[in-house]
């Protein structure tokens, strides 16, 4: 199963917990952000909510303004947020990249690096995201996999704090309005799934003399395809994609070199105007500066079937994966 994820939700019962140790797992974090090292003893008789990100995944982007607005509203009840940062690339190892990509999103709270992946072992987990609450007991009383369900698992959260003794919880759920790339996707118009660009698993690739069908996209240009990526080696390399979503967002970097590298978006043929996403001006222009998610496209209604073509003006960029929303 891809560890990138659309729309995967698994729930626990209230009533059935389990007992487990995870905990005990943070003492292998590779490095913590924003606050010293947190242990299984320090953390007992808290609540604790654990969400594994890593930081160029949409999925996991659109679900931080419900764990950031939880985190200011419940710290002070006693919820303890910990995110752990697994890397799903290898630039995302990296841990200054990591750090960036913390301050980039206004990730306040804990952070974990599990660079090892012992976290993630230890929790038996498979996606990202991931949120997992753990009871004042350390006992796993609730899990969620993937997008929405916010209510669900607010309402989880206030029940644990109620459990734990805590007074004044409240039933209100938190208000949020995401934008940009943290806005909720358009899931009755994403008619197209992530796409990796890298041989591992790469799907849907064919020829550039091909007429495209969706979902089907080619490389045009001097490119080295890798595992994980496909790095171009000379100027004015395309990636031609028939897509069928809001949104369209592409996993890219500046390359080893880390020069930054100017490319220029169009949709059907021409440039995206008001379609732009929020990494592209209306004339589709736009620099990869540093390894993330670039979102180029976020169109309005009618969403139907389009053509996206994004051409690069310098060499080495490196190409991971195009996810939709």
């Amino acid at each position: 199963m891809k560890p990138l994820i659309l729309t995967v939700i698994m729930v626990t019962a209230m009533g059935a917990p389990t007992r487990t140790s995870e905990l005990a797992s943070l003492s292998s974090a590779t490095e913590w952000f924003n606050s010293p090292p947190l242990n299984e003893e320090g953390l007992k008789g808290r609540v604790v909510l654990v969400q594994f990100w890593t930081y160029s995944c949409v999925n996991w982007i659109r679900t931080l303004p419900y764990v950031r607005a939880w985190e200011m509203k419940y710290r002070d009840k006693g919820l303890v947020v910990i995110g752990v940062h697994a890397p799903e690339f290898e630039f995302e190892r990296q841990v200054a990249n990591a750090r960036w990509g913390a301050e980039l999103f206004r990730v306040d709270y804990p952070v974990a690096v599990d660079n090892d992946f012992a976290i993630w072992r230890a929790f038996d987990n498979r996606y990202w995201p991931a949120l997992y609450l753990i009871d004042g007991q350390g006992r796993i009383r609730y899990r969620h996999f993937g997008e929405e369900e916010y209510e669900q698992s607010e309402r989880a959260i206030q029940e644990l704090l109620a459990e734990a003794g805590v007074r004044g919880v409240g039933r209100d759920l938190v208000s949020v309005t995401p934008r940009g790339a943290e806005a909720a996707a358009d899931w009755d118009n994403v008619k197209s799934p992530e796409t990796y660009v890298g041989s591992e698993r790469s799907e849907n690739r064919v020829s550039p003399d091909m007429r495209l069908r969706l979902n089907q996209w080619f490389l045009s240009g001097d490119w080295k395809i890798g595992k994980q990526a496909a790095v171009l080696e000379q100027a004015n390399g395309r990636i031609v994609y028939r897509f069928h979503a809001r949104d369209l967002n592409l996993v890219m970097g500046p390359g080893a070199q880390g020069k930054p590298v100017r490319y220029r978006v169009l949709i059907d043929g021409q440039p995206p105007g008001p379609a732009h996403g929020v990494d592209v001006d209306e004339q589709g222009n736009g620099t990869v500066a540093e390894p993330r998610m670039y979102q180029l496209i976020r169109q309005s209604e009618p969403i139907v079937d389009r053509q996206f073509e994004i051409q690069f003006l310098d060499p080495g960029v490196e190409a991971f994966v195009f996810t939709f929303g």
